[in-house]
């Protein structure tokens, strides 16, 4: 939301911005960021859907917008006070529709009752797309983080924490938020350390004595994609990489770990504690 609300100052210079999110056990948006705020007034805020202007744009899943919002007769006066007490006049709110549900809703004000252009209302709307794909990355990870746990009975399906240790590590360098990105990869960290520990058969080779190999995120994204079977091409794909660019981060991982083929590399990077 903070990163919308920037950019949605940036763009269109609006003196206030404020958003917040659905909460699904209530049903009801709660206003949790604000910038450019003069009172607290807004802080916390709880809007049904149908009332108000951000009710009227949950209730209905699209924009809405007033020049005057006291004087408004296009939207019920529940907040009118709150409202009052930060001199808002004119104001947008924009909903946030992931997945056809209304996720939270984005507002931009004016402190003067003036029409709010085309210009301003696009750039809204563009700010909560935004926040559209944040929350799908939010979710996709936060599934992905679900999937990884091993199953009750303490013996964990290998071949799917593998995936999901990939989807991981290709998902983490999409994600904004620097404590979720952060969090990711330290599951996958926890994922490898869990595989590499994991009870050895009779013919698994040793774990080795030594120093531990230091690969880059990037040499680990790539070897994590082989480990799988993925082709270069496959996984400059799933990583938003150039084929050869996988193939550079390949050949350093290689060295590293001082194996002459893919299966080797990979090999090396599981004794090491490096993948599931």
């Amino acid at each position: 939301m903070r990163g919308a609300l920037n950019r949605l100052r940036l763009v269109t210079g609006l003196p206030l911005a404020f958003a917040g999110l659905v909460e699904p056990s209530r049903g009801q948006l709660r206003i949790s960021e604000l910038q450019g705020n003069r009172t607290t007034s807004l802080s916390g805020l709880s809007v049904h859907s149908g009332n108000g202007l951000g009710g009227k744009a949950v209730a209905l899943a699209r924009p809405c917008w007033v020049t005057d919002y006291s004087a408004s007769r296009q939207i019920s006066h529940e907040y009118d006070a709150a409202v009052a007490a930060e001199g808002i006049r004119s104001v947008l709110a924009v909903p946030v529709v992931v997945r056809r549900r209304v996720r939270g809703v984005l507002y931009g004000a004016l402190r003067a009752p003036q029409p709010l252009g085309d210009r301003t209302v696009g750039a809204a709307m563009e700010a909560a797309r935004d926040m559209e794909q944040a929350l799908v990355v939010r979710d996709e990870a936060r599934n992905l983080l679900a999937a990884a746990r091993p199953p009750d009975d303490g013996s964990p399906a290998w071949e799917e924490v593998r995936e999901a240790h990939v989807a991981l590590r290709a998902l983490a360098p999409r994600i904004d938020d620097p404590e979720l990105r952060r969090e990711l990869l330290q599951v996958c960290g926890r994922l490898a350390g869990a595989a590499a520990t994991d009870t050895p058969g009779p013919d698994a080779p040793a774990p080795p004595a030594g120093p531990r190999v230091a690969l880059t995120p990037r040499e680990l994204d790539v070897l994590s994609c082989v480990a799988l079977g993925a082709t270069n091409a496959t996984t400059a794909d799933r990583l938003g990489l150039r084929p050869e660019t996988v193939k550079g981060y390949l050949r350093s991982a290689m060295r590293k770990l001082e194996a002459h083929t893919r299966l080797e590399a990979v090999v090396a990077a599981r004794r090491a504690g490096l993948l599931p």
